[in-house]
């Protein structure tokens, strides 16, 4: 059975982005995988630039693992 043209015109319109959007967070739940996560791991953004370089997690920790030694330490 085929579908009726009009309504798949209709549906890629509605797909498109708007201004704004009005979210209900009345119906918000709260994350049922929060609990999985690894809480000593953080989660951080690299800009495309850097990205380019660092393709992978390992090689992102690789070169801060060699900034750090690197670092000269303070004895306080």
């Amino acid at each position: 059975m085929k579908k009726a043209a009009g309504r798949k015109a209709k549906q890629r319109a509605s797909d498109e982005l708007r201004d704004e959007y009005r979210f209900d967070y009345s119906k918000a739940r709260p994350n049922r995988f929060a609990s999985r996560m690894d809480k000593g791991r953080l989660v951080v953004v690299l800009d495309p630039d850097v990205s380019e370089v660092f393709t992978t997690p390992g090689a992102v920790n690789r070169a801060l693992r060699a900034l750090i030694e690197a670092m000269p330490t303070t004895h306080g």
